[in-house]
């Protein structure tokens, strides 16, 4: 009997684009990034729903070659949500052997238990402020790399801002993973987080999105 060769699943992808990284600790520092298409989730503030539908069907050699030609050793696999897609893993790991430094940007609300530990996840804790507050899986950060990973608050309000000091303290995550606070756009004044911080001596880095002060005007390949 003669049996097919199995074939690389197919991933559905919005965008590949070179840009400056415009969050977390690998800020301001050229990045590929490969965008997949969908997301289980519905956040209030989405500035990426264009995500949730629109994309083309490629294979992971399609993917990986793409990425090469930009020539630059930072990659991140971001969405939507990219875990939706089974092809996912394969593709982080495939990045991780050719070498590549890879960063996963993750809303917490799918498992990461099988993303290859090398890759530097960015998780994504949701507050109320989202509408997804329910979606967090907490067992995400009994996965995460201490020192290497980090963990992202997106901050509408005050109420949301106590209740991501509250996380941080339940879940003893000061001192094991980056913390990392970002005010939702045109929706909290990035001073007022700021200050906040400052006055709680709060074990956070505060970030402001990079790429929404050079580029205001543009939402895809930025």
């Amino acid at each position: 009997m003669v049996t097919e060769p199995l074939l690389a699943p197919a991933l559905k992808v919005n965008e590949i684009y070179l840009s400056l990284q415009g969050e977390s600790t690998y800020a301001g520092v050229p990045c590929v990034f490969v965008r997949l298409t969908g997301c289980p989730l519905r956040c209030v503030w989405c500035d990426t729903a264009y995500a949730f539908y629109q994309g083309d069907e490629m294979g992971l050699d399609q993917v990986l070659e793409k990425v090469r030609s930009y020539g630059v050793p930072l990659v991140e696999l971001t969405g939507g949500e990219p875990l939706a897609q089974e092809g996912a893993f394969e593709l982080l790991a495939r990045l991780v052997g050719e070498g590549f430094r890879v960063l996963l940007e993750t809303s917490g609300a799918v498992g990461v238990e099988r993303v290859p530990k090398p890759v530097v996840k960015i998780l994504d804790v949701k507050c109320p402020g989202s509408g997804e507050e329910g979606r967090n899986l907490w067992g995400n950060l009994d996965h995460l790399v201490p020192g290497q990973d980090e963990i992202k608050f997106v901050i509408k309000d005050r109420a949301d801002y106590d209740y991501a000091k509250a996380v941080i303290e339940k879940r003893s995550l000061a001192g094991r993973f980056t913390l990392l606070f970002s005010a939702v756009h045109k929706s909290l004044a990035a001073k007022d987080l700021a200050e906040w911080i400052i006055a709680d001596r709060l074990p956070a880095r505060f970030q402001l999105q990079m790429h929404k002060v050079i580029w205001p005007d543009e939402t895809k390949g930025r």
